[in-house]
């Protein structure tokens, strides 16, 4: 058997992922301590886009549906907290319940009347609809028009103001297992089964009387949430938003993210999260080849897509193990 796929049989084996987990999050709560202040910005970077790759994974790992405007998601989020700490002087961990509303409100809008179209033409209304957020956003006041907003105030816990990188690693770290806790209980419950059911084969799924539309709609406020509550952290920690932090670009990383560590995997999709943030830094600093970095990135993401299509942890071993 080759090591890759010895290593992935022993951690699809449940005590063994468990004592791995703890052992990872045992690691990264002491790193801060051995890490500079750039590494930990970086890191920062890499988790930050780990809790939209899960976000976004509920609706195109879980569900098989295609997303091009999941920043819209994330944008919804952090201009509901953003108004209400700079506009309003709300406090921010008061935001957050507001924030979920408006992403659940924004997810039925769009998705209650779009949910029953498939592929191509589900990702032309979600691009659509993160360009239509995005455009509005530039043009109101509120928002802060193309400027956006700035001075927004970082919070306290527990009598800690959260300003330095330190800070937010371990909100970040915390957020992080929430969502792995989420993830991994939709996938195990009956909600997640008609999810891969949908994914693997809607028409059949419709004909064993599995409701499609309802539970892509769960599945789309589900992702839509935690999209939200991450613009609303993202908010806080960057002190300013705008709209620039928003388009298509924006969303296209964080799908490739979810592709590139392997759809509907949860592992997989943190580590397509941290190659995609930490990767480019890794070369920023060499001469010659850090003017040139994106380049080698796209050659290598190339390459990792021929040689492993199903990304680099896949949700299946493939033909092989079956």
């Amino acid at each position: 058997m080759r090591p890759v796929a010895r290593v992935y049989e022993l951690l699809d084996n449940k005590k063994a992922r468990y004592a791995t987990l703890a052992a990872i999050f045992a690691i990264a709560a002491v790193l801060p301590t051995f890490l500079g202040t750039y590494t930990l910005n970086v890191m920062c970077n890499a988790m930050f886009y780990m809790l939209l790759a899960l976000g976004l994974n509920i609706i195109v790992g879980y569900c098989g549906l295609c997303d091009l405007g999941y920043a819209a998601k994330f944008a919804i989020g952090a201009y509901t907290t953003g108004i209400l700490v700079k506009v309003l002087g709300w406090n921010f961990w008061l935001t957050l319940p507001v924030s979920i509303v408006a992403s659940v409100a924004a997810a039925i809008i769009i998705g209650a009347p779009t949910l029953k179209l498939r592929s191509d033409y589900l990702a032309i209304v979600t691009l659509g609809f993160a360009e239509i957020v995005r455009i509005t956003a530039r043009n109101l006041n509120i928002t802060g028009s193309a400027s956006g907003l700035n001075g927004i105030t970082r919070p306290s816990l527990f009598g800690i103001h959260l300003t330095s990188y330190t800070h937010w690693f371990y909100v970040y770290l915390v957020l992080i297992v929430l969502f792995i806790i989420i993830s991994n209980r939709v996938r195990h419950s009956r909600f997640g089964r008609a999810l891969a059911f949908i994914r693997e084969d809607q028409d059949a799924a419709q004909a064993m009387g599995v409701n499609t539309t309802r539970y892509k709609l769960y599945a789309y406020i589900l992702g839509a949430v935690m999209g939200g509550v991450t613009g609303s952290f993202y908010t806080v920690q960057m002190t300013s938003i705008s709209p620039s932090s928003f388009d298509f670009t924006q969303s296209i990383n964080i799908l490739l993210a979810v592709i590139l560590g392997g759809m509907g995997k949860i592992p997989g999709v943190i580590v397509g999260a941290a190659f995609f943030a930490i990767f480019p830094e890794l070369f920023r600093d060499i001469p010659i080849i850090g003017n040139m970095r994106m380049l080698f990135f796209g050659i290598l993401l190339v390459a990792v897509m021929i040689t492993r299509p199903q990304g680099l942890w896949p949700d299946r071993l493939g033909s092989g193990r079956r």
